[in-house]
């Protein structure tokens, strides 16, 4: 007759071993990956520039498809990782810390980008027409501000908090007026339009400023033909922002989790090219965060938005 602790001992054997079972099922369940496009860009540009992962993800992972998903905002992807219906997605470190702050468990972060000089951070950038007479944020005292989106961390977040440090008055007293663009390329397009006497967005603040800087939307726009940095100034730029993560869902089973954050991490040397038009232009590598990278982030959010 078996003792009591070797009889334990076969149930929780047995235990693990369907749970196990039922993991592997889980994974083999999970038949498509659904990646969030936030609206940063224009649609069909996000999606182009998407586009190559899905094979090697497919690949990587065994799933069947993987699927796209455009968003014209950044909270329909925010919402779609909160619920469940968006598998991963990269997105500004205000739009995690939006998550975060809503469930601490929704995704995890678990790349960034790096720049060609070891840097993973930004800048948002305050912009003008050339013409427009205004060339430093004295200048710009009185005017309309243009933000890009009210969950982007350079195009809205950061400048609520480092505008007043700067200018010793909250952005409503300083300015006559404030907007959103909707979205950074079109926040751009709207200070061209003369929609906003000064808009912000983002770049990596390093290279050559005809170029729209190395990376971000000043660049892409450059590359696009959508912009000459010819027709504006730099008003202003921020302290430096952490690179947004690439989030995976915690709905997800962790192995799938582990092979999609590895298919990701090993993409800047099994195909660079894809990787480059992935991640925007402008980047090197990949580099391991953790929700602690965002942490500063996460308690700005906090203190502007509140959630």
């Amino acid at each position: 007759m078996e003792t009591s602790m070797s009889a334990f001992r076969k149930i929780l054997m047995a235990t693990i071993a369907v749970a196990a079972l039922a993991g592997n099922a889980a994974a083999q369940d999970v038949k498509v990956l659904r990646i969030g496009l936030d609206g940063g860009e224009n649609e069909a540009d996000q999606v182009r520039r998407t586009e190559c992962v899905k094979p090697g993800l497919i690949a990587a992972t065994g799933v069947s498809e993987v699927q796209l998903f455009p968003s014209p905002n950044y909270n329909g992807v925010i919402q779609g990782l909160l619920g469940g219906t968006i598998d991963l997605a990269v997105m500004g470190a205000a739009s995690y810390a939006a998550i975060y702050i809503k469930d601490p468990n929704a995704v995890t972060p678990v790349l960034t980008t790096k720049q060609a000089d070891g840097s993973t951070g930004y800048y948002s950038i305050m912009v003008a027409r050339k013409d427009s007479g205004i060339k430093t944020l004295a200048d710009a005292k009185g005017k309309k501000l243009g933000f890009a989106d009210p969950d982007s961390t350079s195009g809205y977040l950061v400048p609520n908090v480092a505008l007043p440090k700067d200018t010793g008055a909250p952005v409503k007293q300083y300015f006559s007026e404030t907007g959103f663009g909707g979205g950074h390329e079109n926040l751009v397009l709207g200070v061209l339009d003369k929609k906003f006497d000064v808009g912000t967005t983002f770049g990596s603040g390093q290279g050559d400023w005809a170029q729209g800087y190395s990376s971000g939307n000043l660049h892409q726009m450059v590359t696009k033909g959508l912009l000459d940095m010819d027709d504006i100034v730099e008003v202003w730029k921020s302290p430096l922002i952490p690179n947004g993560p690439l989030m995976v869902s915690q709905k997800l089973p962790a192995d799938l989790q582990k092979k999609v954050t590895t298919y990701f991490a090993e993409l800047p040397k099994t195909d660079k090219s894809c990787f480059e038009s992935f991640t925007g232009g402008g980047y090197v590598d990949w580099v391991p965060v953790d929700q602690s990278f965002y942490q500063t982030i996460i308690d700005a959010r906090k203190a502007v938005i509140g959630g």
